[in-house]
């Protein structure tokens, strides 16, 4: 991600929990039986996950995505051949820079007009503004649906089946959310057994304006899961911290997600004054991937195990680190 663009998109998704847009619609094909046809109309929402009524078409050939957590969730979801547009950062984190690309703080809806497609997910971000960006979509009849950022590890599961809902793919869905759940289970049978809590701050943005996740979010959910202690979980939100706040916290873990800064670990550990926090003492400060710890959907799962091996080593030494042979995508 480039530097330009990587600080607004972290702090945005995060701190205006707006990255997830999605209402994707069902997806009916040559082979669906009669059976799988009954059942996905029958689940087909009839409201987005924002409370907006939608009618989605009768079949979905062709879908854009303006949000890379709804477009990772698609990929998943076996529609990539439906995706005929993403937003730019789906098109530059997925491999989807053949696709036409669509900026997220000012898409133009014209040109999505001229696209035609069935479906147009779309995330919080575009209308961060206050004005709906995507009004004239809808008064001329595209189904375009929003999906809020989830703020709980709960609200990606239910997010998730409503796209694949409105997609046809309930079954593949529900595939993936019981693997996801059998590996969220181990860890956080092994995160209830841990004594010995070790205090964890994580970085957003990082000095001089910093940024961190408080209660309320699922950044505190997944530490909590895994053993550890977020320093500042007794705020609500995402919130800015003073460097001094946090030396007097004194973490045993930092944990930074920068990634628009040459070395953002070499950073932390060279701040004048952090000498003698413990996390600086400790050597204990590591940059954890971007995108599994930020964007709201199943891959969350790779970003809890890369913090508890990050955080625990010994106690979670038999769980696979997802970044061992290269970032996953």
């Amino acid at each position: 991600m480039k530097m330009l663009k990587a600080l607004p998109f972290a702090l945005a998704v995060l701190l205006l929990m707006a990255l997830a847009g999605c209402a994707p619609a069902e997806n009916v094909d040559a082979n669906t039986t009669p059976q799988q046809t009954q059942r996905v109309s029958a689940d087909r929402p009839e409201t987005d996950r924002s409370g907006n009524p939608i009618t989605l078409p009768d079949r979905v050939d062709s879908i854009i995505s303006m949000a890379p957590s709804a477009t990772q969730t698609l990929l998943d979801l076996g529609m990539k051949d439906k995706l005929i547009a993403v937003d730019t950062y789906s098109a530059m984190y997925f491999g989807l820079e053949d696709l036409p690309t669509f900026d997220m703080m000012e898409p133009d809806t014209e040109q999505m007009a001229v696209l035609g497609a069935d479906l147009i997910f779309t995330t919080g971000m575009s209308a961060s503004s206050g004005a709906d960006p995507f009004k004239p979509l809808r008064d001329i009849g595209v189904c375009v649906a929003d999906i809020p950022s989830a703020s709980s590890i709960d609200a990606m599961l239910e997010d998730t089946r409503f796209i694949a809902a409105c997609v046809g793919a309930q079954e593949t869905c529900e595939e993936l959310i019981a693997q996801f759940q059998k590996e969220l289970d181990q860890l956080s049978d092994i995160g209830a057994s841990i004594q010995d809590k070790k205090r964890v701050v994580v970085e957003i943005a990082c000095a001089p304006d910093i940024y961190t996740a408080g209660s309320g979010t699922f950044m505190n959910e997944m530490l909590a899961m895994i053993g550890a202690e977020n320093i500042f979980g007794d705020q609500e939100g995402y919130l800015a911290v003073t460097e001094e706040a946090v030396i007097t916290l004194n973490p045993d873990v930092i944990l930074t997600m920068v990634d628009y800064v040459e070395d953002p670990v070499a950073e932390i550990m060279g701040r004048t004054g952090w000498e003698h926090v413990a996390a600086v003492v400790n050597g204990d400060v590591y940059l954890v991937n971007t995108n599994a710890v930020s964007l709201p959907n199943l891959h969350v799962i790779d970003g809890i195990k890369q913090m508890a091996k990050m955080i625990y080593p010994d106690a979670y030494a038999g769980i696979e680190d997802p970044f061992a042979s290269g970032e996953a995508a």
